[in-house]
């Protein structure tokens, strides 16, 4: 996914409000941005940090630019806009870099489906080998924490009951027949595996390691992250943890 124009560089100063932060352009003007991120982002926001931002030239928009990138405590990059998560899954299963998503001939996103009135991000259908559909649900990883003594990526970074409640909508499309996945995008240079934050959502952690032991696929891919372009570009590992005991199942 290239930018042009290229990404703007500012000094980042705070985030309120959830939807805004304010930045310092290099003229040393001032100015609220549009914050494209509804979670804590814990780590990513260091004040008096770099960061990047677009500009959009939609004359309806109150706040014209919106912050693309962060950059850590630890000094990686943070893609923080989480809607291009799955703009960038997309790009690159037709792209063929997920291997594993290969071979499907129709790709369909936001899709209702489940019983908790859930959206899929990807659908994929029409494979020449599996006659399954394959339900993808893509989550944006920005957490680089430290776990059992070492840096870990992490999801999620905060308490996510719809995190949860998607987990438990590709079961019930495992049970149907279908394929079910779920795709961590790691927006975050300094991340090289990923795993289920049990220290910030235990919940989540069960639930997705019942997940796992009901045929639920987990993968992570890693991605490339500068002012000019975003791009997945390999397979990172997943760190499974034993499975655990969810209630009701």
């Amino acid at each position: 996914m290239q930018f042009s124009p290229a990404f703007q560089r500012a000094t980042f100063l705070r985030r309120y409000k959830r939807f805004l932060a304010d930045v310092m352009l290099d003229t040393g003007e001032e100015v609220t941005i549009h914050c494209p991120n509804t979670g804590s982002m814990r780590e990513c926001l260091q004040e008096g940090s770099d960061c990047w931002f677009s500009i959009s030239d939609n004359p309806k928009r109150k706040y014209s630019r919106t912050w693309e990138i962060a950059t850590t405590p630890s000094g990686h990059l943070a893609g923080i806009n989480s809607a291009r998560a799955n703009a960038l899954v997309v790009e690159a299963i037709e792209q063929g870099v997920i291997k594993e998503l290969e071979g499907y001939s129709k790709l369909n996103t936001e899709v209702r489906y489940g019983e908790e009135r859930s959206r899929i991000d990807v659908l994929l259908s029409g494979h020449d080998e599996d006659s399954r559909d394959c339900y993808v649900e893509v989550k944006s990883v920005t957490l680089l924490d430290h776990v059992e003594g070492r840096p870990q990526g992490c999801f999620p970074d905060a308490v996510s009951a719809r995190g949860s409640k998607h987990l438990r909508e590709l079961v019930a499309m495992v049970n149907q027949g279908h394929r079910a996945v779920l795709l961590f995008c790691v927006q975050h240079t300094g991340i090289d595996s990923v795993m289920a934050a049990g220290h910030i959502d235990p919940e989540y952690a069960r639930t997705l390691s019942w997940a796992l032991a009901q045929g639920v696929e987990v993968l992570a891919y890693k991605t490339e992250i500068s002012a000019e372009e975003i791009f997945v570009s390999k397979a990172l590992p997943v760190k499974v943890s034993a499975v655990l005991p969810k209630a009701g199942a």
